[in-house]
């Protein structure tokens, strides 16, 4: 009986009741998503699994028919997961293809499983836990990503570089306060993240094909079995909802822009012309007619997937932009740019996490390596190049505005003054501290012996002692801030899974 049952369901459809004629093949295979939604296959067992709990909860099914149920639909994970049950396109989808298997292995107790649900909450359903699980493992990621930062900037609060507007040298910072400026982006993105969960945790399933369900059903204990935070209020919004996918990649472009922003700079500090970091050669590639070269393609990569990602947002924005309440075959559409913006997200978070985990700064001894043209198999930030590279460009200018400023001159006069100096050090090929104090007070008579303090770069940095400055006390204590929000926040999430 159950082998009539399950070549009935895959020649005529399990929803084929009141067709008189098959569906086109063609047809078939253009209205087909098994071969994109196969990967809920753990998500759709986990709903259906909590649904046929609440239908036993409420008397729908009989404990022994839940069980079984149950015992089966754990089967079918398990061998859909090692690739012993072979997906048809013929029955559509992930849906149809694990309730037709349910059914050919325990007939019609199987067939009581889609009782007051539909594929239309069904699917949203999987997506939303889909969705949910893969915004703890984005976290996660980039919380490991902060760590490393944050590392490194203990490492180097007192390391000088230059720091850039205009990519012009503008002011001297330090790497610590650099490395710092990326985990307070990326620590925007885990908040926006956090954010973007409480929309999606929220129950569809009950919502059934748009109007809800004649039966008694209990939608707290399915959200209560799934996790979610509360059932959905409105069934047709339920169905047609997406907007927490138009979130969700909305998100990610924001984490793939900050990466792409940090890997365009180390792209450009590994050049030699900066010379301010050595990648490890496990990331680099070689060309295949210039010998000496060592190509950032890791880097480069995560810079080039900014588009795709950006791309998979306009998608879905535009599938969504006139659907009409509540299913429409559209929303098939909507898992290519979920599911590509979430491979290629974790894909650069893990590269860039790798990269970053290998990196070495201040190391001098790696350094002398390094200059000797040996292998380098960490990477590293040159600092004496940061610093030279810094102390060019009239890079602490604005200091000497500041300290006119201080003996009492409007800063427009000071600022004026110290053009005239800059302008003066170019005539006779000189940097600040090639001045010596007679040239200096020339320029002004505000200008006393204690200028010499202000024309070491060190100070520089040191002065700038604020919330949110770039002296090394101020980086420690910004060292320290991180470190306790990376521990809340995975305190906060139980993290599962490891890339």
């Amino acid at each position: 009986m159950s082998e009539n049952i399950a070549n009935e369901a895959m020649n005529n459809k399990l929803w084929k009741g009141s067709f008189k004629e098959n569906l086109n093949k063609f047809v078939e295979q253009f209205t087909e998503s098994i071969t994109i939604d196969s990967r809920l296959y753990r998500e759709d067992i986990e709903g259906s699994i909590a649904h046929v709990k609440m239908l036993h909860s409420c008397g729908l099914v009989k404990e022994e028919e839940k069980d079984t149920i149950i015992n089966t639909l754990n089967e079918i994970e398990g061998e859909i997961r090692d690739n012993k049950i072979e997906l048809k396109t013929e029955l559509e989808d992930i849906h149809m293809n694990i309730e037709s298997e349910l059914i050919k292995r325990i007939g019609d107790i199987g067939r009581k499983l889609h009782t007051g649900r539909s594929r239309n909450d069904q699917i949203v359903t999987d997506l939303r836990l889909y969705t949910r699980k893969h915004i703890d493992i984005i976290i996660e990621l980039i919380l490991t990503i902060m760590k490393h930062l944050t590392d490194h900037s203990d490492k180097h609060t007192k390391t000088i570089m230059p720091g850039f507007t205009h990519f012009q040298i503008a002011q001297p910072i330090s790497l610590g306060h650099y490395l710092l400026a990326y985990a307070s982006m990326f620590q925007r993105d885990i908040n926006r993240l956090i954010d973007c969960r409480k929309r999606v945790n929220i129950n569809p399933l009950g919502s059934a094909a748009l109007a809800g369900t004649t039966h008694h059903i209990n939608r707290y204990l399915t959200s209560k079995l799934l996790d979610f935070d509360k059932p959905s209020e409105n069934s047709l919004d339920s169905i047609s909802d997406r907007d927490f996918v138009i979130e969700f990649i909305s998100t990610c472009c924001f984490i793939i822009m900050h990466l792409s922003r940090i890997s365009e700079e180390f792209i450009i500090f590994m050049n030699p012309q900066f010379n301010f970091l050595t990648l490890p050669e496990s990331f680099l590639t070689g060309s295949s007619i210039m010998p000496q070269k060592k190509n950032p393609d890791v880097l480069e990569l995560i810079r080039g997937k900014t588009g795709r990602i950006y791309a998979n947002l306009i998608n879905i924005l535009t599938t969504m932009k006139c659907q009409t309440l509540a299913y429409n075959k559209d929303l098939q559409e909507d898992k290519i740019p979920l599911f590509d913006t979430v491979d290629n997200i974790i894909m650069c978070l893990v590269a860039f996490g790798k990269l970053i985990e290998k990196s070495i700064f201040n190391e001098q001894k790696m350094y002398e390596t390094a200059a000797k043209g040996k292998l380098i198999e960490k990477s590293i930030f040159n600092e004496q190049k940061m610093y030279e590279t810094a102390a060019k460009g009239f890079s602490i200018s604005t200091d000497l505005a500041d300290y006119l400023v201080k003996k009492g001159l409007p800063f427009r006069t000071s600022h004026e003054i110290v053009g005239s100096i800059i302008k003066y050090c170019n005539e006779k090929h000189k940097t600040f501290s090639d001045l010596s104090f007679t040239e200096l007070k020339t320029f002004h008579s505000y200008i006393k012996d204690d200028i010499i303090d202000i024309l070491c770069i060190e100070n520089s940095i040191k002065y700038k002692n604020h919330i949110g400055g770039t002296s090394p006390e101020q980086v420690k204590i910004s060292v320290q801030n991180f470190r306790f929000y990376i521990q809340k926040i995975t305190n906060k999430l139980e993290f599962k899974f490891s890339y």
